[in-house]
């Protein structure tokens, strides 16, 4: 087992956002979570990369303990997340973002060795390699969250709403580009609004509302599920 979490709770204040949640990713799986706004999708990311602390439950990681471990220290471990928003840096280059997303890498040649990954993966990015990030179109800079992410070379990419904000034909090649970094051996976790695409690509699916794990399975059982049929895909 890559990832465990077990009886996740998460509070925000005297909301509770995550209600005792459970899920598991198996190494080289793409894992989905799906449910509206608020259904505590993105609290899950950050509870598992060490932005927020959980109330109770635990999260294992290749069988360690990272319920209480620092961010920095679960990036070291081989978890990346990529925020939703993109959070790139607008002053800097997209060398420099890039270069922001291996600070725990010390071999030079490793760091370029991933830089070389993420432009066969975005070749975009090494068009833009002096360009400011803020002056990138949105699809470029979800590019460059997602290059930033691989620059620490993870066994496990969190993504957070990759889609968002994008245009459908960059949508489609967002989601060839998940597919293709599994392929080449990472762990995915996604979080993402548009349940079809997400469901295209993960190899299983969890379903959340309002804090709580209502529906499991695997991709292609969830897609015909009348339940997220009717919920999550857009179809009455």
């Amino acid at each position: 087992m890559l990832l465990d979490v077990h009886n996740l709770n998460v509070y925000y204040d005297a909301i509770h956002a995550l209600q005792g949640i459970s899920f598991d990713i198996e190494e080289g799986e793409i894992v989905t979570l799906i449910g509206a706004n608020g259904a505590g999708k993105s609290t899950s990311l950050r509870a598992i990369s060490g932005l927020i602390r959980p109330r109770a439950g635990t999260i294992s990681f290749q069988d360690n303990d990272i319920t209480m471990a620092p961010a920095e220290a679960i990036v070291g471990m081989g978890i990346s997340h990529v925020p939703e928003g993109r959070r790139i840096f607008a002053p800097l280059t997209v060398r420099e973002n890039l270069l922001m997303g291996a600070y725990t890498r010390k071999e030079a040649s490793e760091i370029q060795e991933s830089m070389e990954r993420v432009f066969t993966s975005f070749p975009r990015l090494k068009e833009r390699l002096n360009q400011l990030g803020g002056t990138l179109s949105g699809g470029e800079q979800q590019m460059l969250a997602m290059g930033r992410g691989m620059m620490s070379r993870p066994k496990l990419l969190l993504l957070d709403e990759p889609s968002m904000g994008l245009s459908p034909i960059l949508v489609e090649e967002i989601f060839r580009i998940i597919q293709e970094i599994n392929s080449q051996g990472t762990s995915i976790l996604l979080v993402e609004q548009n349940a079809h695409m997400a469901l295209s690509v993960a190899n299983r699916g969890y379903v959340l509302e309002t804090g709580r794990i209502v529906l499991e399975g695997k991709s292609s059982e969830l897609v015909h599920n009348p339940q997220v049929v009717k919920s999550y895909l857009g179809i009455h």
